[in-house]
């Protein structure tokens, strides 16, 4: 036990060798240390045990669509309160803090045309920092106008979605948003252009129940949540335990939800592979 008797000096950073805040990134499912370059290199997704975490409209877009290739369309659309929803905060002071937080959305989904692997297609991702991206008035407008954009030029549409479901601030509003880009939609399946959605964590609620799983291709993340109510609302209403993995994305693909498991690494070649597929029937395949 000579150790115990040591003089030992305390533990100072030494000068000039400080460790930024940002220097690493600890993961919330292995609880591991991973170092924050190597993070951002793997699209924010742990090195170690491949969790995928959460990533911003414009992060996601850089890395998926072929470099500055991405034409932003319609963020002059802004929400409104057409139902003055009363709450401890007003609606208008909500959508303020969503702003701010997601730093440069007006609202949660960023719409665009960009090309992928040199295939034009339009293009649309949820931001899940602007009030758990609900979709509202703004977003299914944003979706049926990418959907028509999609129809009128021939380009195949994708949507990677992350979202709480309808915004209960809209009120019913809100919950008409799933028939109406459901009804885009099915414009757009008319004249035989394709739709790939891409299921990220989490998927539920209106978003879910609409357009969501709807896509030619239902491609999900690794262990994102997929589903319409909460596992706990479920089981109330069932009144029995549910399996375990239930609504994760390996359980629906397992049960016929969803198509296939895609890592987010892959998903820009994957994707291409599949347009390559299904669009040849499109003027913007042919041209490409």
């Amino acid at each position: 036990m000579a150790w115990a008797s040591i003089n030992k000096a305390p533990l100072v950073k030494s000068p000039g060798r400080d460790t930024p805040d940002d220097f690493w990134q600890k993961c919330s499912n292995c609880h591991d240390i991973v170092y924050v370059e190597d993070f951002r290199a793997n699209q924010s997704v742990c090195t170690k045990c491949q969790h995928h975490f959460p990533i911003a409209p414009q992060e996601r877009l850089h890395h998926f669509l072929d470099a500055d290739s991405f034409q932003s369309c319609d963020e002059h659309l802004k929400s409104c309160d057409p139902l003055k929803f009363k709450a401890r905060r007003s609606y208008e002071a909500q959508l303020s803090a969503a702003v701010d937080k997601s730093a440069s959305s007006a609202d949660a989904i960023l719409t665009g045309r960009g090309t992928l692997m040199g295939i034009p297609i339009q293009v649309g991702a949820f931001d899940f920092r602007f009030m758990g991206g609900s979709m509202g008035s703004v977003v299914g407008e944003k979706i049926r106008r990418l959907f028509l954009r999609a129809r009128d030029n021939k380009e195949p549409a994708v949507i990677f979605s992350a979202s709480g479901g309808a915004r209960m601030q809209e009120g019913i509003l809100s919950l008409m948003q799933m028939a109406k880009t459901c009804g885009a939609l099915s414009e757009l399946r008319g004249r035989g252009v394709p739709f790939i959605s891409v299921l990220t964590h989490p998927t539920t609620g209106g978003v879910a129940a609409s357009y969501a799983l709807l896509g030619d291709i239902n491609v999900a993340e690794p262990g994102a949540l997929i589903g319409f109510a909460g596992p706990r609302v479920i089981r109330q209403t069932l009144g029995h335990e549910l399996p375990e993995g239930f609504q994760r994305a390996e359980y629906l693909l397992e049960h016929g939800m969803v198509d296939m498991i895609c890592h987010r690494a892959s998903l820009r070649t994957k994707i291409a592979n599949l347009l390559a597929i299904l669009a040849r029937g499109c003027k913007s395949i042919g041209q490409a």
